[in-house]
């Protein structure tokens, strides 16, 4: 069980890091997304941050699991999937909720393995 976990972790923490790394660049592809939904490039590099730094968290999480930091990386990012399906819910975009879904379910799955 402990590979499957250490595989998620890894496989989120890429998919995080690269996220967060195109919104903090302010790259416009990265900010659609969040431009689709009425958040402002300010708070979408805000949030690029906090999905880099928790990825990073993601990473310590491999190396050291029994450690606070890696539980809660994947409590903020599953805090912030949980507020971007309901950003894009108010929107009236849930057709381009569904990555935010999936990874939501797949912090999910990770905080029910650990």
């Amino acid at each position: 069980m402990q590979l499957a976990h250490d595989i998620l972790l890894g496989l989120l923490a890429v998919v995080f890091l690269v996220s967060g790394a195109m919104k903090l660049s302010g790259n416009p592809k990265g900010l659609q997304g969040t431009r689709d939904v009425n958040i402002g490039d300010r708070i979408a590099r805000l949030i690029g941050l906090v999905e880099a730094v928790a990825a990073i968290g993601l990473i310590y999480a491999i190396r050291y699991p029994d450690e606070l930091i890696g539980w809660l990386a994947i409590l903020v990012l599953w805090i912030a999937m949980g507020i971007a399906v309901y950003a894009h819910s108010k929107a009236n975009k849930m057709k381009t909720s569904a990555p935010a879904i999936v990874l939501l379910f797949l912090l999910s799955v990770v905080l029910v393995i650990n």
